[in-house]
């Protein structure tokens, strides 16, 4: 059903720059490769072999954690799933006699990114008797960078990791320029960006090119990861061609022009969450979700008045196409459009599966709750108390239903517990939500509002408090890291969901990603074609 009137949107100046891609992902054709993708798939398969060996034969602790690390690295770990599970549970079990602060670091931070509980105390056997660490370990770069990526796997109140964070960051940039590859390069990363905050593919392309250069580096492990990251490019690369496709007829029967053209970078997000090839269905659907977002977001923020956002909200609420006169003329279609879109969605899950979309229509109506509370204050010029302020935003910020929304064609992941644990928007998911607003308030502070645009979460600190932009933006620099050390308590605290945590922690490590050096590279898309060539477009050479 669409509603056509010959209505057309009010004209209104650009407020975002056009797609970057345009229909680039519906015409393309891939390269054709030396090699068909039968033959990669079946030497892929083994290969895949071969690594169980060679994880099976593994006989010293050390060498497991290298080997678990490796494969995490090259992105190529979801193979392994069961294996690596087993062997960090029997490592975890053991008692750890190491003096290598690189093995101590790694084993530490290969639990806790598992979900298993190791104590900061095990650094303790660097330190000197003041509690500060001995002069010896600030000559050791491999293990003083262990410690810097493994301390940043801290939660609350733990100050010796906070500590440990500052000595190997200052002695990891005194020798940095008098190192040579490919520790120097990943050293340089990590200083950038530490590696538990760091999207995993994007570390795997980079690490695709030094692994070769480690001294205990396997030609298997490197082609397997090479034919994977291939096999997986062209699945992803269908997945945009039908997207793309779908997103153009959308846009073009709803008419919102004034929304930003992002289904690229909204499939490019959905990515971050899950790349696997088991999750192919849940990635699209997550990639539509937001596409929805933001132009319900552009809509509240850019285009409709206090009236429309309220008969809009109205409409969502009642999520039912008799509810379509509600909207004014020019949101109509769009309404019908989205009410289909989550029909669509239950179309493709199995009968036992279709309730889960039920959660997300919640949390889109949930959404546009506080994306009309915004839009009164802002038609009010009314100012909340910072901290409301953060609480309303930060789920204006999409992010508590894309936490829903990832969960919705996972399959057995997405249980009732889980679902509800999302919509709920507490513990992981609160945390990702108020990264996802602060980390976005700082371009946005620097850039400007849009129409309807409450002040940022900075403007709304410098207020309160007095301060300058200086102080409010470190403050809010401090409130995403605590929002980190909340993402990282809970893969300890829900055990029992640790699957669904960890797609949660990879939305949060997304943000850090999209908003590096306080700018918005999702709406301001141009600095995202390099990174979104070499996942999509560019395969890996041989």
């Amino acid at each position: 059903m669409a509603y056509s009137q010959g209505v057309t949107v009010p004209n209104m100046a650009p407020v975002f720059h056009p797609t970057v891609w345009g229909d680039f992902f519906i015409d393309y054709t891939p390269e054709i490769l030396q090699m068909s993708e039968e033959w990669m798939t079946d030497r892929s398969n083994q290969l895949k072999e071969n690594v169980l060996g060679i994880l099976e034969a593994c006989s010293t602790i050390v060498d497991k954690l290298n080997l678990v690390d490796t494969l995490q690295h090259l992105s190529i770990d979801h193979h392994f799933d069961e294996q690596i599970v087993s062997i960090l549970r029997n490592i975890h079990a053991s008692e750890s006699n190491s003096s290598n602060l690189h093995e101590v670091a790694l084993r530490f931070r290969l639990l806790r990114q598992h979900g298993l509980w190791v104590s900061p105390d095990v650094f303790n056997k660097f330190k000197d008797e003041d509690g500060t660490f001995n002069v010896g370990i600030s000559n050791d770069p491999r293990g003083l960078l262990s410690l810097y990526n493994a301390s940043y796997l801290l939660t609350h109140g733990e100050t010796e990791l906070e500590e440990s964070i500052l000595f190997a960051r200052k002695h990891l940039a005194s020798m940095e320029s008098d190192l040579k590859p490919p520790l120097a390069e990943q050293i340089r990363r990590s200083l950038h960006l530490p590696l538990p905050k760091t999207l995993k593919r994007l570390e795997a392309l980079h690490y695709m090119s030094e692994y070769k250069d480690e001294p205990m580096h396997n030609s298997s492990i490197l082609e397997l990861a090479k034919l994977d990251f291939n096999l997986l490019q062209r699945l992803h690369l269908k997945e945009l061609k039908a997207l793309s496709r779908w997103w153009r007829d959308l846009y073009r029967e709803v008419g919102l022009t004034y929304s930003r053209d992002r289904v690229v970078e909204c499939y490019l997000w959905s990515y971050t969450a899950y790349y696997e090839q088991k999750y192919s269905r849940a990635r699209i659907i997550l990639a539509k979700i937001v596409a929805t977002i933001i132009m319900t977001d552009d809509t509240y923020d850019v285009r409709a008045s206090l009236m429309e956002c309220r008969q809009l909200n109205e409409a969502i609420q009642r999520w039912e196409e008799s509810a379509i006169s509600l909207p004014p003329e020019y949101l109509k279609n769009f309404y019908l459009k989205l009410i289909s879109t989550f029909k669509e969605f239950e179309d493709e899950l199995k009968p036992y599966e279709k309730y889960c979309v039920s959660f997300s229509i919640k949390a889109f109506q949930i959404l546009s709750i506080n994306y009309l509370q915004e839009a009164e204050w802002s038609h009010h010029n009314y100012k909340p108390r910072f901290y409301d302020q953060v609480e309303v935003s930060s789920i204006c910020s999409g992010a508590p239903l894309t936490c829903v929304g990832l969960f919705v064609g996972m399959g057995d992941t997405a249980t009732k517990e889980v679902l509800e644990w999302a919509l709920g928007c507490t513990d992981d998911v609160k945390a990702s939500a108020v990264v996802t607003r602060l980390m976005n308030d700082l371009p946005s502070f620097k850039r400007g509002k849009n129409k309807n645009d409450v002040a940022s979460s900075v403007e709304f600190y410098i207020s309160e408090h007095g301060v300058t932009s200086d102080v409010a933006i470190a403050k809010i620099g401090s409130m995403n890291e605590d929002a980190w050390k909340t993402t990282n308590q809970s893969r300890f605290e829900l055990v029992e969901l640790f699957p669904a945590v960890q797609r949660v922690a990879n939305v949060s490590i997304s943000m850090w990603f999209m908003y590096a050096n306080q700018k918005d590279a999702f709406t301001f898309s141009n600095g995202l074609d390099g990174m979104i060539r070499c996942m999509f477009v560019n395969p890996i050479r041989f």
